[in-house]
């Protein structure tokens, strides 16, 4: 690699920015700083950044606006083999660290390398709260397990930065989107154990806990619920047509045609908000509900006439699982809005 770049976001920034600058400068490493909205009272700040570039535009726009801002700046001004490491302003990263990871890139370029900060009693509660729930959530939808979600210190090569630079979200659910489409993108995720700093219980942040926390998770939310009212749906339709015909398989299907269609008018227009073209995603959706159909009522013609299992009660689980993989399908590649040619 011929190049370190170091990419500092930053809101309202105190002194700690121009000491982190500063370690940075010894290193000799490039470091480009997004001043992402501050306010004309932290030009001083800023203006003592000698040795950074320093991008600046005076409405504030969130971390995910910034980083990207960052990154399309260094795609326009540097050539190729390069690696790049994004640090918090507020001096939660320790150096090392970050040049860690980015030793790490350089052996592996295809891999999106984070910092793992192990949890403990000094880990600020909201901090902890807010990484489990996340860890958890983020385990459920892609299958993956990342210990630390909410880190900053991350490092790639260029050869991941037009992923970077196409991946949704502007504030604080970017990174978390980060995570989500990377192992759809083939990209790995490996974690390296980093100093965990907290300074002033990590008065600095600017994650609001509510808000913040609602916009990255906003996306899985509006899917869980318009999930469990096609269930609801489903399931009464089941038990109503279960219950006159005596038949698993015919009430399933005419279950499932009609909370399907139910599903993909909510999903495409309040969920996802899919441009795309309603025959194309259409067509798609019914491929992915007859496969998932099928699947449903072969499990659960098994389960119930095979191994004698409660017809109501193994509907749920069913149900459970599968709603999982139709998650993924549906946001990444169903409902995800292409660009048009």
């Amino acid at each position: 690699m011929n190049k370190i770049i170091v990419l500092i976001p930053s809101y309202e920034p105190d002194d700690k920015l121009i000491k982190l600058v500063d370690k940075l400068t010894h290193e000799d490493l490039d470091i480009v700083v997004v001043n992402d909205g501050s306010g004309k009272e932290y030009n001083k700040i800023f203006n003592e950044l000698k040795s950074a570039k320093v991008i600046s535009y005076s409405t504030n726009k969130g971390k995910g606006h910034a980083l990207k801002t960052g990154y399309k700046y260094i795609k326009e001004h540097y050539k190729k083999n390069y690696v790049v490491v994004t640090m918090d302003s507020d001096g939660q990263h320790d150096i090392k660290d970050a040049l860690k990871l980015c030793n790490a890139v350089m052996k592996d370029k295809k891999t999106f390398y984070i910092g793992k900060r192990k949890i403990s009693k000094n880990t600020p509660l909201r901090s902890r709260f807010g990484n489990t729930i996340t860890r958890f959530v983020y385990h459920i939808v892609s299958k993956i397990h990342v210990y630390d979600t909410q880190t900053g210190l991350r490092a790639f090569s260029d050869e991941l930065m037009d992923f970077m630079i196409g991946v949704k979200g502007e504030r604080f659910e970017y990174e978390m989107n980060v995570l989500l489409e990377c192992p759809l993108n083939g990209i790995d995720i490996k974690e390296l154990e980093i100093k965990v700093i907290y300074i002033d219980n990590n008065s600095g942040s600017h994650f609001d806990t509510i808000k913040d926390s609602y916009k990255v998770y906003k996306e899985i939310f509006k899917y869980i619920s318009v999930s469990f009212m096609s269930f609801l749906l489903d399931y009464s339709l089941y038990v109503i047509i279960s219950l006159i015909s005596n038949n698993i398989v015919l009430s399933n299907v005419l279950a499932r045609i009609a909370s399907g269609t139910f599903n993909f008018t909510l999903n495409k227009n309040l969920v996802f908000k899919s441009k795309n073209k309603t025959v194309v995603s259409f067509i798609q959706y019914v491929l992915l509900a007859v496969i998932i159909l099928l699947i449903n009522t072969y499990l659960l013609n098994y389960f119930v006439n095979v191994l004698g299992a409660n017809r109501y009660i193994i509907k749920l689980v069913i149900e459970l699982a599968l709603s999982i993989i139709s998650w993924s399908v549906q946001k990444f590649i169903i409902f995800r809005n292409r660009k048009s040619s």
